[in-house]
């Protein structure tokens, strides 16, 4: 058997980890009757500490609070709202990343990492939309939010969902959409203009994950240079009936 030189070695292991550090989303899915939330990329589903689900917030149709309870799994964590939620947010945190001086990413702040090229702070969050005219309330925790500007389970398939990205409550400009994380989850569908404002074609019968990706610069963080955000928007698509 060939054996692969260490320094290969070492470049793909940080290939993985800045991979890990980025591309990983967040979202939430129902599965046999249980709200679970999904750590991944496109197709894949990976486990992950329970802990690192941080925060979850639901809400009723009218915008009024409901009780959820994050529950650790063994690799991943369920949410169980009191009662059926019309809107869910959930944040993980996904810790400290820094970039070494030969390129490779580790899971340690900058002062850890002697000549760090580059350092973030990873967060991940998430909106799941579960019923019809949902009114959303963004929590002041949740800095980074696709908001739909129309009721996401009444546009129907291959129509145009319009959103809008804010970040701390800001529109959000030149923001990146993926309309189909799952399915394409490199594939952009549309940018947000002055006024962080997309329209998005909704992909499918059944979940949908919008998503996007930015990043906030830190001053005065000992342990990293920026906030890297990922936020998701899921709901599903199935058209609205006659």
């Amino acid at each position: 058997m060939r054996h692969l030189p260490k320094t290969l070695i070492a470049t793909t292991l940080g290939l993985l980890l800045s991979a890990n550090a980025y591309a990983h989303g967040l979202w939430t899915e129902e599965r046999r009757s249980n709200i679970e939330v999904v750590f991944g990329d496109g197709a894949e589903d990976d486990a992950y500490k329970a802990e690192q689900v941080k925060s979850a917030w639901a809400y009723d149709a009218a915008g009024k609070d409901i009780a959820v309870t994050i529950v650790p799994q063994a690799d991943h964590a369920r949410l169980k709202p009191a009662s059926k939620p019309a809107s869910l947010f959930v944040a993980m945190d996904g810790g400290l990343w820094s970039q070494k001086p030969d390129k490779t990413w580790v899971e340690q702040g900058k002062r850890e990492v002697p000549g760090a090229l580059d350092s973030l702070r990873s967060v991940r969050y998430s909106l799941a939309i579960h019923e019809e005219k949902a009114k959303i309330v963004v929590p002041k925790a949740v800095h980074f939010v696709i908001v739909p500007q129309a009721d996401p389970l009444h546009v129907g398939v291959g129509k145009n969902l319009p959103v809008q990205v804010l970040l701390d409550g800001k529109p959000a400009k030149d923001v990146s959409l993926m309309g189909d994380f799952r399915g394409a989850p490199h594939t952009v569908s549309a940018k947000t203009d002055a006024e962080g404002r997309a329209s998005i074609p909704v992909r499918n019968d059944g979940l949908n994950i919008i998503a996007a990706y930015t990043s906030q610069d830190l001053t005065k963080d000992a342990d990293a240079d920026k906030n890297s955000y990922f936020t998701s928007l899921t709901f599903i698509g199935t058209p609205e009936s006659e």
